[in-house]
């Protein structure tokens, strides 16, 4: 930890304050914030060795918060080994692409999906499409989570179209967004992308991670969720513009 500059830790605390306070109120999104932060300041695989610790301890946490664990592993297994094997092998293109290019990609990613929460319809997907469908969905999610360290797409949409009670949803994304973690470090790990000098970075997030989610937790019976919602997706909009433009302005 020596040699870190001040400016390094207080972008580091301050983004995983945010990202942490917005899974705290919505159940997602640290991993989307934390990349579309760092991706300011840094190429998008290092932000992305970054989030690997917060990120899996907040989902872990997010996951056995809850009793419906077990039932969701059995129903979600075909997509969560999709997803496992999608990232990994995804990775090798957020560690071998042009950085410039891979915030480029991170930029497309969060106004996809931005795009998606904003103006999508209400879907609905039959218990009879979910053996074929969850390891489709496994593997694209697994091949965008490795090219650009968003989580989101297209596990979210799909998850919310399974029609599961607000405690579900919120376990599904949090076992989700665990097996994407792990699948992301191994991926890094297996590209040389991940060492021991990450791991500590990655660890300091974590305090200002749990601050930040329970805050979230707090206020979330406070205010509007349809106001928060909103002004959060513009963020990332504006977020993914700042990121998907760069090349072009510079």
């Amino acid at each position: 930890m020596n040699g870190l500059s001040p400016g390094l830790i207080l972008l580091l605390i301050s983004t995983f304050l945010i990202a942490g306070l917005v899974k705290g109120v919505t159940g997602m999104g640290l991993p989307t914030v934390a990349m579309g932060l760092l991706g300011t300041a840094m190429s998008p695989v290092t932000a992305a060795a970054m989030l690997v610790v917060p990120s899996f301890v907040t989902n872990v946490w997010q996951l056995i918060a809850g009793p419906a664990k077990t039932r969701l592993v059995r129903r979600l297994w075909p997509m969560m080994l999709c997803i496992l094997l999608g990232t990994t092998l995804g990775s090798a293109l957020l560690v071998r692409a042009d950085p410039v290019w891979s915030s480029v990609a991170l930029g497309v990613a969060l106004i996809a999906y931005a795009g998606y929460a904003l103006f999508s319809p209400s879907l609905s997907v039959p218990p009879r499409m979910e053996p074929w469908l969850s390891p489709i969905i496994g593997i694209m999610t697994g091949a965008i989570t490795g090219a650009t360290g968003v989580f989101v797409i297209p596990a979210v949409p799909y998850l919310q179209s399974l029609r599961l009670d607000r405690d579900e949803l919120v376990q599904a994304l949090g076992l989700s967004f665990t097996v994407s973690t792990i699948a992301l470090a191994v991926g890094l790990v297996l590209h040389s992308a991940f060492h021991v000098g990450q791991m500590s970075l990655s660890a300091l997030a974590i305090v200002p991670a749990l601050v930040g989610m329970w805050l979230g937790q707090k206020i979330r019976n406070r205010i509007s969720p349809g106001g928060f919602r909103l002004c959060f997706l513009v963020f990332l909009v504006v977020l993914g513009l700042d990121l998907a433009l760069r090349p072009l302005l510079t």
